[in-house]
Parts: C-alpha cells; sequence; structure tokens
C-alpha cells in the first residue's frame, strides 16, 4: 500500500478534542537518537567532507565525530534528563545493546524507553532483508531491556512501501516515519492498525545544525515558538484546539557537544518547569491516544 492509502486525509479542524492526562495542554515527547556507526560503511552523515570531495573509506574523521558523541556526548544528556526527573525515548539501534552496553544499559537503568531504529545505522532501503533486520532489532532490544519494543523510527526515518507490514508483523504499534500531524493517528497495514507518532524533522538537532547551520540556540528558539504556538491552540475553543504532541530529536554527537548542550539545557529546565506541559514517552502517548475518544 501507498502512504495515501495506508492513512487517509484528516484535516486537524476536523478532529475531536481529546483531553491529555491532568488537564495538560501539550505532551511534551523528547527522542534521543543513539546510534551504530560501522567503520566499513560510508559514513550516514559527514560534518568534514573529504578533502578531494569524495567520500573514503574509512572514514575516520567522521565516525570518530560520532564516537565522541557515544563517549561524552550522551552522559551530559542523562545527567540532564536525571536531574530534571524526565524519562525521554531512546531512539536506538538494536546492536548499540551489544557495541555499546554501557550506554544502553544507563539508558535502560534510568527508566527510558527503548523505541527501534534498524539494527545499524543504514538506510531501510539498503537492508538485504528487511523482515529478518526488524526481527533481530526487536530481539535483541527485547531481550537487553526485558521489555516488548513498541515504537520504531527508521534509520533517517526510511522506509519501503512494504515497511510498516512487517514492523507491525513483528509487533509494533507505533511509528515515527509519518510525521503528518500534531497528533498521532491510525496507520493501515496487513496485520491490522497501528499509530503513527509525531516526531519532528524541524525541531530536530540534524537539519537545524547540520544541514541549516544555524547557530547552537535555534534549535531552543524554535521549541520556544512552538510550545508557545500549542498552548494557544490548545486553550482556545476553536476547531483547530485541544492539546497536541510535540517532539524534540537530539543526537548526542550534535547537541551533547560543549557549544550546544547549555541551550539545550536551559530550554529543557524552562519546559520542565511549565505546569501546562508534562514529559511523555511514545507508548505512553500511544496508550494515551489509544484510550481517547479519537477515531482518526
Amino acid at each position: 500500500m501507498r502512504p495515501v492509502e495506508r492513512l487517509p486525509y484528516t484535516a486537524s479542524i476536523d478532529r475531536p478534542r481529546i483531553a491529555l492526562p491532568g488537564g495538560k495542554k501539550v505532551a511534551v515527547w523528547p527522542v534521543v537518537n543513539v546510534e551504530n556507526w560501522l567503520i566499513d560503511n560510508p559514513m550516514p552523515r559527514q560534518v568534514l567532507v573529504a578533502p578531494t570531495g569524495a567520500a573514503l573509506q574509512p572514514d575516520v574523521a567522521n565516525w570518530a565525530w560520532h564516537e565522541y558523541g557515544m563517549r561524552v556526548g550522551f552522559w551530559r544528556f542523562l545527567a540532564l534528563f536525571q536531574r530534571l526527573g524526565i524519562q525521554p525515548t531512546l531512539s536506538v539501534n538494536g546492536s548499540v545493546c551489544t557495541a555499546y552496553p554501557r550506554v544502553a544499559g544507563a539508558a535502560r537503568d534510568a527508566g527510558w524507553e527503548f523505541m527501534g531504529h534498524g539494527f545499524v545505522q543504514v538506510p531501510t532501503h539498503k537492508v538485504p532483508d528487511q523482515r529478518a533486520m526488524i526481527q533481530q532489532t526487536v530481539d535483541t532490544i527485547r531481550g537487553f531491556t526485558g521489555e516488548a519494543v513498541a515504537g520504531w523510527l527508521g534509520p533517517g526515518l526510511t522506509e519501503t512501501l512494504e515497511t510498516p507490514d512487517l514492523l507491525a508483523e513483528a509487533g509494533i504499534r507505533y511509528i515515527a516515519d509519518f510525521v503528518v500531524d500534531d497528533l498521532p493517528a491510525r496507520l493501515s497495514t496487513t496485520h491490522g492498525q497501528v499509530l503513527t507518532m509525531p516526531y519532528s524533522v524541524e525541531l530536530n538537532d540534524i537539519p537545524v545544525a547540520m544541514i541549516q547551520h544555524h547557530p547552537s540556540e535555534e534549535l531552543a528558539r524554535r521549541a520556544r515558538l512552538q510550545v508557545a504556538r500549542l498552548l494557544e491552540e490548545a486553550r482556545s475553543d476553536r476547531p483547530l484546539g485541544g492539546p497536541k504532541v510535540m517532539c524534540i530529536a537530539i543526537h548526542p554527537y550534535i547537541t551533547g557537544v560543549p557549544h550546544r548542550i547549555g541551550a539545550f539545557e536551559t530550554l529543557m529546565t524552562e519546559l520542565a518547569a511549565n505546569p501546562d506541559l508534562v514529559f511523555m514517552q511514545g507508548r505512553e502517548i500511544a496508550e494515551w491516544y489509544l484510550g481517547s475518544s479519537d477515531p482518526t
């Protein structure tokens, strides 16, 4: 099925107003993306272009850029979220559980949700056996955490036309690749309905910092603008009114560096102090939505 067949069009003004737990106005969904970049492969992203202008292998420079995030940046995130009492969702390659058990173990022990993100960081289209990769990822994470995997985000949000069917077959309940609304929606598969989840491609440090090359404060500036607008709409009695979900997506090798982490810490401290906001994991958002009156 094509996406338009899986996900029928629904105008936001036609969706029923549904209430968040405790009368909150906006659910904030922090997602920390932790990945395993194999030195044998082309690097998923480059901060330093090769001197000849052509990608070279092994790409030690860009591998090391990412490795800094695993050795240093992740621990800045962990300290921040522990200080604020927030348990984010970890978008994680399944192989991180064995390649970086210190990182995966710290997230597990802190109560973070593990959301599948492929087995290693390569586009889904490049995987020769997608069904086997999904099952390997789900099984590895379940074996490490002791919990079933509820959600999935494709590496680089990549999918083939059959990916939702294979994910539903493996027991995935929500998919974050379809960034189409400020609320979840129901997605049809050959194994029943799953949910889409409002991930973010703009409140996301990859496009903000590495593609658009904005200053370190830009991600926080956008987040403040977005939450202000969502709060305004949530309090309104207009058709677009009602609580919404706001995702913030970060990577340890980008936002976890010294010149960016301070702005992010300030932002998260502000959001945590706002009584109209509630921090939720992806599986909590899915459970809340499925228990609501919204059939879309």
